[in-house]
């Protein structure tokens, strides 16, 4: 009787929330215009992007927000868009995401390291630069230590459970931090090119102005989807099932006594 009522609550619940699929959708538009309105500031201000050439450095900033800020936001939505399919399948593509955002990041920061040597200019002493080295090694411990715990074969239930909290707080805080130094990027990049022509409303300006308008509504609107309660995947009949199985073998309860 307790598994006929599992079923039928995990089924309730299961139908996508009306509101949700049109904030999903005017999310991805968002994050689609901001990659777009990146190629085409770096194209029509910055003479586009070539690796062996002065132009390297145009690769870090675009990395920066495919990778970074685009895909990792999309990582994090997959729980709220693939609600009904098998745990462990959305489990794979969330880490699969990290993974292209991991390493379209990497391009990026060996693109401005690169640059910088053959420029011979200093690393690492502005603000950005910091923030920047933290997301990145944040953001690597992040998935590390999230692979071994929910992808890795044997990680016990109870760590998984005490961790979880933690693993989904960190993913927030580092998103947001992104966005963050992706926006001091952007605003150090406007200061060292433009000077004092960015308060005379170079177009150049305006366009990057828009840019971080992008940037901090993508982020808002990623941010929301994911701290609506009522959106959050609703647990499977299976999932619920592992968790009164387990509760019944450290407690010493029954399923039946729930």
């Amino acid at each position: 009787m307790s598994s006929v009522c599992l079923s039928m609550e995990g089924g309730a619940a299961a139908s996508a929330p009306a509101a949700l699929p049109y904030y999903v959708a005017f999310s991805q538009l968002l994050g689609l215009t901001l990659v777009a309105v990146t190629g085409a500031w770096l194209g029509l201000y910055r003479g586009g992007i070539a690796w062996e050439s002065d132009l390297q450095f145009n690769a870090h900033p675009l990395c920066m927000v495919i990778g970074l800020v685009f895909l990792q936001g999309d990582a994090l939505l997959v729980y709220r868009v693939f609600r009904n399919e098998a745990k462990r399948t959305t489990k794979v593509l969330h880490g699969l995401l990290h993974v292209f955002a991991l390493v379209i990041a990497l391009v990026g920061l060996v693109a401005v390291f690169d640059y910088h040597r053959k420029k011979g200019y200093a690393d690492l002493y502005s603000l950005h630069s910091w923030c920047g080295i933290l997301v990145f090694v944040l953001y690597f411990v992040q998935w590390l230590v999230g692979f071994t715990f929910f992808l890795f074969p044997g990680a016990p239930f109870s760590l998984r459970s005490r961790y979880r909290p933690q693993h989904i707080f960190f993913g927030a805080a580092i998103f947001l931090l992104s966005v963050g130094t992706a926006l001091l990027g952007l605003k150090e990049a406007l200061l060292f090119n433009l000077g004092d022509k960015y308060s005379a409303f170079e177009p150049e300006g305006v366009l990057a102005n828009v840019l971080g308008l992008l940037l901090a509504c993508f982020g808002g609107a990623v941010l929301y989807i994911l701290t609506r309660a009522d959106w959050k995947r609703p647990s499977q009949a299976e999932e619920q099932a592992l968790s009164m199985d387990f509760k019944t073998l450290t407690e010493g309860d029954s399923p039946g006594s729930q």
